[in-house]
């Protein structure tokens, strides 16, 4: 019994996650993913999440890649504030965003109505894909559905107001947070900082305009999807600049008759090559959207 009781004890300690929230602005808080895809190592700690501390209870936006994690997450907030975790964003449908949904029972989970309709219909896939990838640190998590959908642009909760930007781009719905109180942007998987942006469902056309959107928002501190927070809007330019590179070298390759293989033995910028898992995801963008620029071009 004591064994089994040991061996409990050392696999939770396993499935622990190592956060660090990092105050970013008047009851701020992010905790930054790593620059890495899904493995078993990292547990799927890739992307960031944040929380905002009213005066009545925290607002958590996205929950991680699994319960695990969401749980670790509670016990590094529970540490900062008493407050009780009652309200969660979903920003978009990806599996790092909301499978840790389930740790919350007693919050209002908010969401846009597709978002909400992916996970209902495809969450179950999303969890079984993160099974694969990461084993054990998946087995535990359930997809809970969000209850609340978002379609105002002011969300106000507990008496604290935000601002919600509905746009399109690395999804067909990313939600956008504005928090005039502190004048922070929460961009979710629109900004990846010094990483590679992931593209599995995207248009890079309307993920352009769309960053030229968040440009004219008035903000002092952006929280991204993946990497640090930035104080200035030169991260916005540099994704700009990654996706038109992206957006030029198929529609070039396609004129040129190339195949996904050869576009990516073209050159590349050094800047943009130095991105973290630039590799990886160049080769699955190309890869991925080649055969729509080439019905599209």
């Amino acid at each position: 019994m004591k064994y089994l009781v040991f061996s409990l004890f050392f696999f939770h300690e396993l499935l622990a996650y190592n956060l660090k929230p990092i105050k970013v602005a008047h009851n701020t808080y992010y905790v930054e993913g790593k620059k890495e895809y899904y493995s078993i190592e990292n547990k799927g700690d890739i992307s960031n999440t944040a929380f905002i501390i009213t005066k009545e209870s925290v607002i958590l936006i996205d929950t991680g890649s699994t319960v695990d994690y969401a749980l670790s997450l509670k016990k590094e907030i529970e540490k900062i504030t008493n407050k009780p975790i009652i309200h969660v964003i979903n920003t978009h449908q990806h599996p790092d965003h909301f499978l840790g949904n389930n740790a919350f029972e007693k919050a209002n989970i908010y969401a846009t109505e597709f978002v909400l309709n992916e996970i209902k219909n495809n969450g179950e896939l999303y969890l079984s894909n993160m099974n694969r990838l990461i084993k054990e640190s998946s087995y535990s998590t359930k997809v809970k559905v969000p209850n609340k959908i978002l379609k105002n642009k002011k969300l106000i909760l507990d008496n604290y107001e935000l601002e919600i930007l509905l746009f399109k781009g690395h999804t067909e719905s990313d939600l956008v947070i504005l928090d005039k109180n502190t004048k922070t942007l929460f961009t979710s998987d629109l900004i990846f900082n010094q990483r590679a942006l992931a593209t599995p469902h995207a248009d890079i056309e309307k993920w352009i305009s769309t960053l030229k959107k968040l440009k004219n928002l008035d903000f002092k501190t952006l929280v991204p999807g993946h990497g640090e927070v930035s104080y200035d809007k030169s991260v916005i330019d540099e994704n700009i600049e990654y996706l038109e590179f992206l957006h030029s070298s198929l529609i070039q390759g396609i004129k040129e008759g190339l195949e996904p293989f050869e576009i990516l033995s073209n050159e590349v910028p050094i800047k943009i090559k130095n991105y973290s898992m630039f590799k990886e995801e160049y080769e699955r963008s190309i890869i991925n959207l080649y055969k729509d620029y080439e019905q599209r071009y």
